[in-house]
């Protein structure tokens, strides 16, 4: 069989791309690495813009659809786009409101008790027998204090060059931090306000240099993908909302303080599968337990059963009814994800299944419809 020559320079790549693999992986993985960070900002764009254009495209279709004004058209995607905006800001700072100013009150209450604390255990310390033998323990042990004073010192000057080299790390973090988020936003802005223009360059370059019998295949997958993703992030919500409720709902029925503003944090955290709700309930302890111990430990109960009931029940439905996956496999897929990539790993792995069962499942009607004979 003799090659052509385009196919013959098509190996050639091929075979030099493997031997450079095969000769260099760490050197590979170390430049995919610092591709990776050099482009997460843009990552998290990415990410970004495909959720706040899920709501920007629903506001698009509500606002003047049938508007034939040249300037209303064009005012038309800026308008929602900045709606979606407010909006998400707005729910952010409605749960920090609610949450913060009484975790704040709780923590300081919590300090400002602590000295009683302290004078009720020294008052019991010298009541009971704890400080004779205390003392007693003290007059026997001979204690060199030119030793305790210069670990004390070694102590204290190690201690604040560590403070000192925490905060400078912590503030450069928080200032980087900072910088990629802006930057990531202002992608997100950028790739939703000019989707349709950056589709289509991007569709030129990929039908001037692929096939179109892969092009075909590629789109078909990645629509496939867009209703999974789309689909999940509806339901993801969905079952926040769900738990949330339920969660301030049964806090008011059995009396929990702060019932409104925990509910309203385990619903924003629930947006995390599985997990998230525990992160809420973790707040809502330390804001129930620092003014009542005893409710904050029923309290831990009652999320407990929550959870369960979320986990097992309704986020296996409402999630995997959204996106067309059975509730076996939801679980499946959260526990793969979550044991392979953590948090992320939990995020992506409902949708990345979806798709792949969405796939497998059409490729296997099709095949089916194929088997049977024509009637006549």
């Amino acid at each position: 069989m003799k090659l052509t020559k385009h196919e013959f320079i098509r190996y050639g790549v091929l075979i030099a791309i493997f031997l450079v693999l095969l000769v260099y992986p760490a050197q590979i993985f170390n430049l995919f690495k610092i591709i990776y960070s050099a482009s997460f900002p843009l990552i998290i764009g990415a990410a970004l813009a495909y959720c706040i254009n899920l709501l920007s495209s629903k506001l698009e279709k509500w606002f003047w659809p049938n508007a034939k004004n040249k300037w209303a058209i064009g005012f038309r995607r800026p308008t929602a786009l900045l709606i979606s905006l407010c909006l998400i800001v707005a729910i952010i700072a409605w749960v920090l409101r609610l949450v913060l100013p009484q975790f704040i009150t709780a923590i300081s209450g919590f300090f400002s008790s602590l000295p009683d604390l302290i004078d009720q255990f020294n008052k019991w310390l010298n009541n009971s027998n704890q400080a004779s033998a205390i003392s007693s323990q003290l007059e026997t042990t001979q204690i060199d204090w030119n030793t305790i004073q210069s670990k004390i010192m070694k102590f204290v000057s190690t201690g604040l060059s560590g403070v000192f080299s925490s905060t400078i790390s912590i503030f450069g973090s928080l200032s980087k931090g900072l910088f990629n988020f802006i930057l990531a936003l202002t992608f997100a802005i950028y790739l939703v306000s000019g989707k349709e223009i950056i589709g289509k360059r991007l569709s030129r370059v990929l039908d001037a240099f692929v096939s179109p019998k892969i092009m075909k295949k590629t789109r078909y997958v990645l629509h496939v993908a867009n209703q999974s993703f789309s689909s999940f992030i509806a339901g993801q919500v969905t079952e926040a909302f769900i738990l949330g409720t339920l969660c301030a709902l049964g806090m008011w029925i059995f009396r929990f303080p702060n019932a409104l503003s925990i509910g309203a944090l385990v619903g924003m955290t629930a947006l995390i599968p599985m997990i998230g709700a525990w992160i809420g309930g973790g707040v809502g302890f330390v804001l129930i337990a620092v003014t009542s111990p005893l409710q904050g430990v029923l309290f831990v109960v009652y999320i407990i059963v929550l959870q369960q009931l979320e986990g097992n029940l309704i986020y296996p439905r409402v999630v995997g009814g959204s996106i067309g996956l059975p509730g076996i496999l939801v679980l499946v897929a959260i526990t793969v994800g979550g044991g392979l990539a953590g948090i992320v790993g939990m995020l992506l792995s409902v949708p990345i299944v979806a798709t792949i069962y969405q796939l497998v499942r059409n490729a296997t009607l099709k095949k089916e419809s194929k088997k049977i004979p024509a009637q006549d």
